[in-house]
């Protein structure tokens, strides 16, 4: 008896420990941001005084906020290729991010941003300065809030696109629809067509690549030898291109000849130093596609770090543009096109993001690295290097496209290269057997495997077109709610 009394003592303590251990797994981290943003509160709240000093309290935890919601939605995307390939563990990730994040904002996010996201709307328009600080807080707290809801629905959306949206809204709500530059808008409408479908074309134009030129060559490994260099090369001047002109272009801008100049040396550099090593790394190799895949290992980490530092010197600003216009406007009573960024905001962001990013970010990540679809690191290393070349191109052409879209439209491009390459193969295996030889079964089988999860699709498409909307809605919604407790508030 006593035994048994026993025994049901410790499984209720069993009970209870695990219960604690869910509880503390499920509420710890928004325990943390909130202690994150009581810092932030307790920060400013140490500079501010007055009307206006309360308004930039509440600025700085908004933007906190903000920040917290890029980390935890728009980080997923340069890391999760890497972890859903297995060539980063999910904590290698969330560290590898953490610090690049952070750097990219710290070291090349600028001392001076531009206040209004992409020129959207004018802000001398403004009737008044405490006009363009509630329609500053409003835009930033209808992007955080719209990032906070497409996380939890597990859809990676563009953090530009909800500022953008939430801006927009803003400035119909203390203006009107003239404030607006429509045609700026126009272009950041198309990008929502042109950033996936054109990552999903340069990821799937690589991957057909390396299998006709390496995955279905009789010899694997001497065709690896072969080609992996020059692969990898293309991605190292690639990036060295991409940071050029997307990552350091806040401390520096270079001319095209530079820029041309560089891509040409960091070509030739790193095919005649990846050469060897690559041939080194393959000796001894199983003529086998697993193996191939293995020496894609290392670029895919070169990729993540180097993407997460331009993200975070980059998107940094949608956290800290907004907020910096605020600390301006409290600090001179002027409004700015653009703004400088002391230290602190700066701080809010950079710390903000990589926060995001441990609490919240490995739902996002297990969802663009391996519930899309499947990916190898051949797959995701096609991935990382359409982001980039997407990004130039882009650029080159003067278009405002999402890094966002462009990094999920090249894993929805690589995942249907597989599945129509998957059908067609099926189909051929199949077409000379009879009715009576291939069974029902094998039919639906054969004409409906599907290697792209299509409610992830359904999602994902249905948030980034209602991105703009969704964040517009909610900052007019704020923005106008202020503006009628400013005015009957005494």
């Amino acid at each position: 008896m006593a035994k048994t009394g026993l025994d049901k003592d410790l499984k209720r303590i069993g009970r209870a420990q695990s219960a604690t251990r869910e509880t503390a797994m499920r509420f710890g981290p928004v325990g943390l941001a909130a202690l994150f943003l009581a810092a932030v509160w307790l920060v400013t709240s140490l500079q501010a005084d007055g009307i206006h000093g309360n308004f930039l309290i509440i600025a700085a935890v908004i933007g906190g906020y903000m920040a917290l919601n890029i980390g935890a939605n728009d980080v997923a995307n340069n890391v999760g290729p890497a972890v859903g390939s297995k060539a980063l563990t999910l904590t290698g990730a969330l560290i590898i991010a953490a610090i690049f994040e952070a750097a990219g904002a710290i070291l090349a996010g600028g001392d001076v941003v531009s206040t209004i996201s992409k020129g959207i709307i004018d802000p001398m328009a403004m009737p008044s300065t405490e006009h363009f600080i509630r329609a500053m807080i409003s835009a930033l707290l209808a992007a955080g809030i719209w990032l906070h809801m497409a996380t939890y629905i597990g859809a990676p959306v563009s953090t530009t696109h909800s500022i953008v949206g939430g801006v927009l809204g803003a400035g119909i709500a203390s203006v009107d629809v003239n404030v607006v530059n429509w045609m700026t808008m126009g272009k950041i409408a198309a990008s929502w067509v042109i950033s996936p479908v054109l990552g999903g074309l340069i990821a799937a134009l690589f991957l057909a690549f390396i299998k006709s030129r390496i995955i279905y060559q009789e010899d694997k490994i001497a065709a690896a030898k072969k080609w992996v260099p020059v692969l990898v090369a293309i991605m190292v001047t690639a990036f060295t291109v991409y940071m050029m002109v997307k990552g350091l272009k806040r401390l520096w801008e270079p001319e095209a000849e530079l820029i041309v100049i560089c891509a040409l040396v960091a070509f030739a550099v790193s095919y005649f130093i990846l050469r060897p090593v690559i041939a080194r790394a393959a000796f001894g190799l199983e003529n086998r596609r697993a193996s191939v895949a293995e020496l894609f290992t290392y670029p895919l980490i070169f990729a993540a770090c180097l993407l997460s530092f331009a993200h975070g010197a980059n998107d940094v600003a949608n956290a800290v543009g907004p907020l910096a216009a605020i600390v301006t406007a409290v600090t001179t009573g002027g409004i700015a096109a653009k703004a400088e960024v002391p230290f602190w905001v700066m701080g809010v962001g950079a710390i903000g993001i990589s926060l995001g990013l441990a609490l919240f970010g490995p739902k996002l990540i297990r969802t663009v690295g391996a519930e899309i679809t499947k990916l190898d690191r051949a797959r995701a290393f096609c991935v990382a290097l359409s982001a980039a070349i997407t990004v130039i191109a882009a650029s080159a052409l003067g278009l405002p496209v999402s890094s966002t879209h462009i990094a999920v439209g090249a894993i929805f491009g690589v995942g249907f290269l597989r599945e129509f390459r998957s059908n067609r193969t099926n189909n051929n295996l199949h077409s000379n057997d009879s009715p009576t030889t291939l069974s029902k079964k094998k039919q639906r089988k054969a004409k409906k495997r599907k290697l792209v999860r299509r409610q992830h699709l359904i999602t994902i498409v249905s948030a980034w077109l209602i991105t703009v909307p969704a964040a517009a809605a909610l900052a007019m919604a704020f923005c106008l709610g202020l503006d009628y407790f400013m005015q009957h508030s005494g």
